[in-house]
């Protein structure tokens, strides 16, 4: 446990059961119409969110292939 202190929870190996499998196996039938239009916005903001973040990422990566692409291979 001594090795648990000086790392992040960034670095620990994500579950496998993550908040998106735990939301599709939730049963919606206890939901009213305003309650799961609520739920649709929530879902939208959250994909809106992961596409930006993936976005960041995928420049980042471009960036990083361009720096390191050699230049004999244009």
């Amino acid at each position: 446990m001594a090795i648990l202190r000086w790392m992040d929870a960034d670095d620990l190996p994500r579950p496998r059961g993550d908040a998106a499998s735990l939301l599709a196996k939730e049963s919606l039938d206890s939901y009213s119409q305003d309650e799961l239009m609520e739920r649709v916005a929530l879902l939208e903001a959250e994909i809106a969110r992961v596409r930006a973040q993936y976005a960041k990422a995928a420049s980042h990566r471009q960036a990083a292939d361009a720096l390191f692409q050699t230049r004999g291979s244009d």
